[in-house]
């Protein structure tokens, strides 16, 4: 079969995190386009016998050296961008590798599907502008001079470390969350509800578009009141000031609204230019301060940097009925909140995990730089109380002149003490930078850019946010504004929604007065965020995962108390009646359930509506048997389950029901005192049944309650599998069929000292249940008609409570690890399970010094596409493996006496049938099914060498490991005899001093790179 084409991948994105070895082997290397040295004749295999047609859309493509339907690790499996014409790989179901295939044509192997690497619609604004123009905004201009002179240098100092204190701890927090997948449109909304569910995503999305809009209004009324100013100096006011402010914010924000309708690209070219301004003002501003002052100016109060000023402003100096200091950080607040903006455009960005961390900490430590700058400066060279005039000129030392100026030769005192001064750090701030200034039309459009660009940036982040938010109806009422247009869904209708808040808010007419109002809003979002991003990170769900690393939960749980404690220090009625809305709106998503795609980073118990998959919680049916016989095994499932999902241990009792149902009721509390003695969060359950498949069949369909139902079926390793009944053999694989026909992940577990360890116990003394037919199945656990209760040697009577005061038996799973390795072989692609689990294990404090090794099979001659593939695919899992090893040497032919070790393994169970029809073959095995036909070897011939071939590799290198995960292969129902699939198994795991996890998932995926 010619090889397949191999899409173009994204680029790797490493970052230093991981090391990627090659482990080229000894022998020369397979030329492009050779079969492999064993490779088998067209046809071959038992997976691919013929090229096939699927039930679903699969791809037969070429891995290992041979044509199978199994297909490795690719980044196409789990993108779910949405392109057109891209033909791309897909990964099998488990019907199409576990069940029989039909024979067909060659249909059905590529087909057209969506681009997996679509660019989404991208801004060439970067958030880090667009949050620096939002935190810029009127308050730089027209009040931080002012609270500057209230409040004193040192003070305003506090409040601006305060603010900032807040909004960095949001910002980690929120780079956290963006981190944390991969995100899409719908900015803060999108984020918590994708990655923390919807009760506080929906909230926070609703306070928070609500506070954009109403900040719309304040930056509008900023502007507005520049204006206004303007035309009071030249005696041109349309009506009165009051009602101009009105008149100007009105027209003022339907040019925005017409601005945000043209698109994203025209907005974002405003912003540009708006920044631009900002800056050349700013340096202009700070050029002032050096330059000489005039006479002039020195009448208004400034006389460029003096020691005497600073050291008087140093201090407060309150005036006014807002003359306290959490009235001053109120109407500050709103000048630290659009730490967000990056994240409300996160659908226009081409890789929001990136741009949004780093764009939002370096806005908020360049604007806070500015902001200190700012308020230092201009508290040197400006005096509190100047009169204007220049016939207050005084000789220094003059007599009754009083105040600072005195020294200066001006004589301010009749006016200070009269408090009629139109001049000064605390009279003119409207217009203060505009006279400290070089050039004062600079600092005019500096305060127009400042609050146009802030303006619009809130006008365009409050529908995206509104309009994802009403896309998953989880209010009433709202659908109407989810409506988009265009190619790029724009939400006209939110856009008009806002518009009209802003204008009701305008008409207020009064800054002061509408920035408390959005401080305790915001501030309001700000504790939601931090609670949200300690909430999920305190509850240690395998979904939070952001690749984000400086962050806290403790930083987050502060910033959360912080917030809300600042927001009943300002208005303790507004802070009543904002939370009041928020237990309303999160105790109606709650008693609503509202389905959908939601995330697995909530525990269950928050989720009782919502399916879960093995990526949210791995949720294990463990069949131990008795739990005590088999404490490995309880170990290893106890350590990655513990606190975060369903364990259940699970035993048969074989014999009739009538004398297994005492002993069933006898022994259920002494098992489950055991497991609490033992420190295993589990629940134990057993059921009777006549043999041992069909009651593992009974435990697969009912254990666990409603959604809290098992996905992933545990049990030990079959070690006398050869030894053992014929039936036994076939019951132990038919278990494997039947989870995978509920569709269950297999977890098979292998230790070279074998994990049954009640002859231990009997060896021992202790009390235990006769274990024959327990050694007779394995490491499938039961309890059979045989198993009778023995006493004590003193002839004590059972007691059920006797099972738990037994010596614990230890084993490696309660003991640290130290700085070994976790090797993981991801041989096929079976949804990510295979990397799950020692992801979980890894996080434990037993297992977290060790490093995760991560092997992946490869041909030597696409080394380049598989390396980005599998680097790229690592990177936006988030799960912090460093090493990843491409294995280009799978193909090669195994030793000699290995091969033979295999062909002596099977020889016992082979039919030797001499190739005959298969009619003949059938009525041959009539009663030992598990028997191997001739054809049979031949045709897996490949695939049997292949396991030869992967042990050699595991020998090689990971004999030294902590822990071995390996992705086994499946067995095809009725085309794959019982006896040759554990010869597989056998083969592949054989030899090897680690304990052996054979995973093998579901093949849906368990992890995702995006935020649902």
């Amino acid at each position: 079969m010619a090889e397949l084409p191999i899409p173009d991948l994204p680029p790797a994105h490493c970052s230093g995190r991981f090391t990627i070895s090659t482990l080229l082997p000894p022998l020369p290397c397979m030329e492009e386009g050779d079969r492999g040295p064993y490779a088998p004749t067209e046809g071959s295999g038992c997976d691919s016998a013929q090229p096939t047609h699927l039930s679903s859309s699969t791809l037969c493509t070429r891995t290992f050296g041979y044509n199978t339907v199994d297909v490795v690790p690719a980044y196409e499996h789990y993108a779910n961008s949405k392109g057109v014409g891209d033909l791309r790989k897909g990964r099998p179901s488990l019907a199409d590798l576990h069940s029989i295939l039909k024979v067909t044509g060659l249909a059905g192997m590529l087909w057209p599907s969506p681009a997996v690497n679509a660019l989404m619609a991208s801004s060439p604004l970067s958030p880090q502008i667009r949050c620096m123009l939002n935190i810029w905004g009127v308050i730089l201009y027209l009040r931080l001079p002012w609270i500057t002179a209230q409040a004193g240098i040192a003070l305003t100092w506090l409040i601006i470390l305060m603010s900032v204190t807040v909004t960095t701890i949001t910002g980690l927090s929120i780079s956290a969350i963006s981190t944390n997948g991969k995100v899409k449109s719908g900015g803060t909304y999108f984020l918590i509800s994708r990655s923390l569910g919807p009760e506080l995503g929906g909230s926070i999305g609703l306070i928070f578009a609500f506070a954009n809009a109403v900040a719309v209004a304040m930056h509008t009324v900023g502007f507005a009141e520049t204006v206004r100013d303007l035309l009071q100096e030249h005696n041109s006011l349309i009506v009165d000031p009051t009602n101009d402010i009105r008149i100007i914010g009105v027209i003022t924000v339907t040019v925005l609204l017409g601005i945000s309708l043209a698109g994203m690209e025209w907005e974002a070219k405003a912003q540009i230019l708006f920044f631009l301004v900002i800056l050349v003002s700013f340096i202009n501003y700070l050029v002032g301060t050096v330059i000489p002052a005039t006479t002039e100016k020195q009448a208004k109060g400034f006389f460029s940097y003096r020691a005497d000023i600073f050291a008087q402003n140093f201090v407060p100096n309150w005036r006014g009925p807002e003359g306290s200091f959490f009235g001053l950080f109120s109407i500050f607040f709103p000048s630290a909140t659009g730490i967000l903006a990056g994240a409300n455009i996160s659908g226009d960005l081409k890789d929001p995990a990136v741009a949004i961390p780093k764009g939002t900490l370096m806005a908020i430590f360049w604007t806070t730089v500015s902001y200190l700058v700012l308020s230092a400066t201009i508290g040197a060279c400006v005096v509190r109380d100047a009169s204007g005039s220049l016939n207050d000129s005084v000789a220094v030392g003059s007599p009754g002149c009083e105040g600072l100026a005195c020294s200066f030769g001006w004589n301010f005192t009749s006016c200070a003490q009269q408090q009629s001064c139109r001049y000064g750090l605390s009279n003119y701030y409207q217009v203060l930078m505009s006279m400290v200034s070089g050039f004062g039309p600079l600092i005019t459009a500096g305060i127009f850019g400042a609050t146009l660009s802030s303006a619009l940036a809130c006008l365009v982040s409050a529908p995206k946010v509104f309009q994802c938010l009403c896309k998953d109806q989880l209010y009433p009422l709202i659908g109407f504004f989810g409506k988009g247009y265009g190619r790029n869904s724009e939400p006209i209708r939110g856009y008009m929604l806002t518009y009209i808040i802003a204008i009701g808010f305008i008409l207020i007419a009064e800054l002061n007065a509408i920035a408390p109002i959005i401080s305790n809003f915001f501030l309001c979002s700000y504790a939601l965020i931090n609670f949200s991003c300690f909430h999920a990170s305190i509850t240690n769900s395998p979904g939070w995962r952001p690749s984000f690393r400086y962050y806290s939960k403790w930083a987050a749980l502060f910033g959360a108390t912080v917030s809300v404690v600042i927001m009943f220090l300002l208005t303790w009625w507004a802070a009543l009646i904002a939370f009041g809305i928020v237990i309303f709106l999160l105790g109606y998503v709650l008693y609503k359930k509202p389905e959908g795609v939601w995330p697995c980073s909530m525990p269950p118990k928050y989720h009782p509506s919502l399916p879960f998959s093995p990526a949210c919680r791995p949720q294990c049916l463990v069949l131990t048997g008795p739990p005590n016989f088999r404490p490995a095994l309880v170990d290893f499932v106890g350590t990655f389950t513990k606190n975060l999902s369903l364990m259940l241990c699970g035993n048969v009792l074989i014999g009739p029901r009538k004398q297994k149902m005492p002993e069933s009721r006898l022994m259920a509390d002494g098992h489950t005192k055991w497991l609490m003695k033992r420190k295993i969060k589990a629940f134990y359950t057993d059921v009777v049944a006549e043999d041992l498949r069909s009651g593992v069949q009974m435990l697969i369909q009912a254990a666990g309650l409603g959604k809290m139902r098992p996905n992933i079926l545990v049990l030990g390793y079959k070690r006398n599998w050869r030894t053992a009944s014929p039936q036994s053999l076939e019951d132990y694989v038919g278990i494997l069929h039947d989870a995978f026909d509920f569709k269950y992940g297999v977890c098979l577990m292998r230790m070279k000292e074998g994990l049954n360890v009640s002859r231990v116990l009997q060896a021992h003394g202790k009390w235990f249940w006769v274990a024959r037919d327990a050694q007779r199945h394995g490491a499938v656990g039961c309890a059979s008609q045989h198993h009778v209760p023995r006493r004590r040697s003193h002839g004590a009577p059972l007691d059920p409570t006797t099972l738990a005061s037994e010596q614990q038996a230890s084993t490696i799973f309660q003991s640290e690890q130290g700085k070994k390795t976790i090797d993981i072989y991801w041989l096929f692609d079976d949804g990510g399970l295979t990397l799950l689990i020692p992801y979980l294990l890894g996080r434990k404090k037993r297992w977290g010094k060790c490093k995760i090794r991560v092997f992946v099979g490869g041909q030597i001659n696409r080394m380049d596409e598989e390396r980005k593939a599998i680097v790229s695919l690592l990177s936006k899992f988030r799960l912090g493996f460093h090493e990843v090893h491409i294995l280009p040497d799978i193909n090669q032919k195994p030793r000699p006496e290995h091969i033979k070790r295999f062909d002596e393994l099977i020889a016992p169970f082979r039919l030797n049938d001499g190739f005959k029809d298969e009619a003949t073959v059938n009525e041959m095995r009539q009663g030992c099914p598990w028997k191997i036909s001739d054809e049979e070897v031949d045709k897996n011939r490949a695939k049997s060498l292949r396991q030869v071939r992967l042990n050699e590799i595991l020998l090689d290198y990971s004999r030294d490991a902590a822990l071995i995960a390996i992705t086994p292969p499946i067995g095809r129902k009725g085309r794959c005899p019982s006896s040759l699939y554990m010869a597989w198994l056998e083969t592949l795991s054989q030899d090897l001093r680690p304990p052996v996890i054979l995973t093998r998932g579901n093949q849906e995926n368990v992890l995702t790179f995006y935020c649902q």
